[in-house]
C-alpha cells in the first residue's frame, strides 16, 4: 500500500476514509470522532512512527497526542513532549491549531 497523509481528515470527513488506509487507522479515526482518548493516542503513535500506512508527520502526531492528553490519556503528555523536541515552534503552533479545529468541528457536529 502507498502511505497517505490524513492531515486533512476532520470529524465530518472520516466517512470518506480512502480504502487504502490501514484498518487500524480507519477504526481509530472513527473512534476519535466519538472522543476516544485511546484512539487519539493510537493515531499519535501511527503518525509519529509512520506506521499503519500513514506518513510520519510530527505535526499530526502532536495534534493527536495533544487531544489524547486533554482527554486524560496517561502517556500522551510525555509522547507529545517527545515529538515536540523534533519540531519547530511554528510546527507546534500548527499542531495546536489543528487540535483546536478538531475540537471545534466535534462541537459543531454535537450541536
Amino acid at each position: 500500500m502507498t502511505p497517505i497523509g490524513l492531515a486533512s481528515i476532520t470529524p465530518a470527513s472520516t466517512a470518506a476514509i480512502p480504502a487504502a488506509t490501514d484498518s487500524l487507522v480507519a477504526v481509530c479515526l472513527a473512534a476519535a470522532q466519538m472522543g476516544d482518548a485511546s484512539a487519539y493516542f493510537d493515531l499519535g503513535v501511527a503518525f509519529s512512527t509512520g506506521s499503519h500506512d500513514v506518513d510520519c508527520d510530527f505535526v499530526e502526531a502532536h495534534k493527536w497526542f495533544n487531544l489524547a492528553a486533554v482527554a486524560g490519556h496517561d502517556e500522551a503528555t510525555q509522547c507529545r513532549a517527545d515529538v515536540a523536541e523534533d519540531m519547530t515552534a511554528r510546527e507546534i503552533a500548527e499542531a495546536q491549531r489543528r487540535a483546536r479545529e478538531w475540537l471545534r468541528a466535534g462541537m459543531r457536529r454535537a450541536a
